[in-house]
């Protein structure tokens, strides 16, 4: 099969371009720079330079592909980038999916999250559930612009469309938030974790995993959670901390008592733009709760993600080697 991959150097697209490959698939991968193009193709990917935020220019890209992942996204935390989380989450991914419908690409996979049911407040909500509120973030805000506003009407209108929405995600390369706090943490420069902040957590190379069996056995028109196991981020840091022999672990303090100091800082970040940053991740931290039930992509799709003890010796095993280079 030959396929098309939008964000193949980021979060989740890189491995998934590696087990397409080992697949044996053929693999067409929009970039934006030379650099990425040498470093793909050095790999058997087949580079293509291309922006989702310019339609025209992914054109002649999805041409002779059999199905499409469109992964890429804006992940970012400040307010300030307003402009570019619309153009890339939003209007990017609408790009993306008119260019498959016009193309009539067979399938195609994207990526959503977990994020977009904000605050799940405990609950494991499944496919079915919808959010409406105010987001946690831009990020969370222009993904559940893509997701709702744009992939799910046109799915309804025909467009042969699976939706994936991964959980906490985790692993060796992983550079999200929450990875950086436990790399902080294995440093000694988190001291406090809160409490009641948990997730469903999974591990990169499952929600890779996850992403090629919605390709292969998802049914068009339907959403996938592509989650793993619930665990609190407090007892996420204490496991990486035994890991390295830390006979301590974070001092636990109350997510609720950390929601004033957010709310301030993301006040000041009106004005000094890096605290507004600060002050959404203490926001999302302070005793959130990101669940998801992933019974339908277990069910369905045959998905399997490993537990949190299987998954996390590798990813401390990354961490401390990251940290090893830079020292």
């Amino acid at each position: 099969m030959h396929y098309f991959v939008t964000g193949a150097t980021g979060l989740v697209g890189r491995y998934l371009t590696s087990l397409l490959l080992a697949e044996g698939h053929a693999v067409t991968a929009l970039v934006r720079s030379r650099e990425q193009v040498t470093a793909l193709a050095d790999y058997g990917v087949r580079p293509h330079m291309g922006d989702v935020r310019d339609k025209e220019s992914m054109r002649r890209g999805i041409r002779g592909a059999e199905g499409v992942f469109h992964t890429a996204a804006w992940t970012g935390i400040g307010s300030g980038d307003r402009r570019i989380a619309e153009a890339v989450n939003v209007q990017g991914t609408r790009n993306v999916l008119e260019l498959i419908r016009e193309m009539h690409v067979p399938k195609a996979v994207y990526t959503s999250s977990v994020h977009v049911f904000s605050d799940t407040r405990g609950r494991r909500p499944d496919e079915g559930f919808r959010f409406s509120g105010r987001h946690l973030s831009l990020t969370d805000r222009t993904r559940w612009e893509a997701h709702y506003e744009v992939a799910v009407p046109m799915m309804r209108q025909g467009l042969p469309l699976v939706i994936v929405q991964p959980g906490e995600i985790y692993g060796p390369g992983v550079d999200s938030d929450t990875v950086r706090l436990l790399r902080r943490y294995l440093l000694g420069k988190a001291p406090f974790a809160p409490t009641r902040t948990s997730a469903s957590w999974v591990h990169v190379e499952d929600a890779a995993a996850g992403h090629l069996l919605a390709m292969e056995e998802g049914m068009p028109g339907r959403s996938y959670l592509l989650c793993g196991e619930d665990e609190t981020l407090l007892n996420v840091m204490r496991m990486a901390g035994r890991l390295v022999g830390k006979r301590r672990g974070p001092l636990p303090i109350p997510g609720l008592a950390l929601r004033p100091i957010a709310a301030g800082l993301k006040f000041l970040g009106h004005f000094a733009p890096p605290l507004g940053a600060v002050g959404t991740r203490m926001r999302k931290r302070a005793g959130a709760t990101f669940l998801g039930n992933d019974a339908r992509a277990r069910a369905e799709l045959g998905y399997n993600p490993r537990a949190l003890d299987d998954g996390m010796p590798d990813t401390v095993r990354s961490l401390l080697q990251d940290l090893f280079e830079a020292g």
